[in-house]
């Protein structure tokens, strides 16, 4: 009776184990992969323009972490369009990072990034706004990092506007 008991234990904790891994990975793609963020632009005649950008996919060998679209740098707001995607995973947050090279090997987390905010979907245009007084000329990158597993989903690289 002891080893049924001891049986229906362990069972029992490598079951809920088992499930709560295998609903890290598989909630995101079930439930949160079609939702699609529609926020409006800013008024592009009150902003100045300071950098653009395209996210890409840091390591092709990775299927899991890629990432597409555009991103624009206004002073105050950075938004990504509306051609915007991401693979899903928990704690997407966007980071401007001031490192010249961001590669999958990059501890981003260890640089001197600026968080501004959780990523609201995984698909579609969202806007951050950046804090009051940011020197923008310093920071060379927007990334999409997941927070929960330290790692680099998608860089992008920002241009000047000119």
């Amino acid at each position: 009776m002891r080893r049924i008991f001891l049986a229906f234990l362990v069972g029992g904790v490598l079951g809920v184990g088992a499930g709560f891994v295998l609903g890290i990975f598989v909630y995101p793609y079930v439930f949160l992969a079609d939702i699609v963020a529609r926020e409006q632009a800013p008024d592009t005649t009150t902003r100045k323009l300071v950098a653009n950008g395209s996210f890409i996919h840091a390591n092709p060998s990775d299927p899991l972490h890629y990432g597409k679209g555009e991103v624009t740098v206004y002073e105050d707001l950075v938004r990504i369009g509306e051609n915007f995607e991401v693979g899903p995973g928990p704690k997407f947050h966007v980071y401007l990072v001031p490192l010249a090279e961001v590669e999958p090997s990059t501890e981003v987390s260890r640089s001197m990034y600026v968080d501004l905010g959780r990523l609201r979907a995984f698909k579609g245009s969202q806007n951050f706004p950046i804090p009051t007084g940011l020197d923008l000329s310093v920071y060379k990158h927007v990334v999409i990092w997941c927070e929960q597993f330290d790692v680099l989903i998608s860089p992008a690289k920002l241009a000047p506007a000119s």
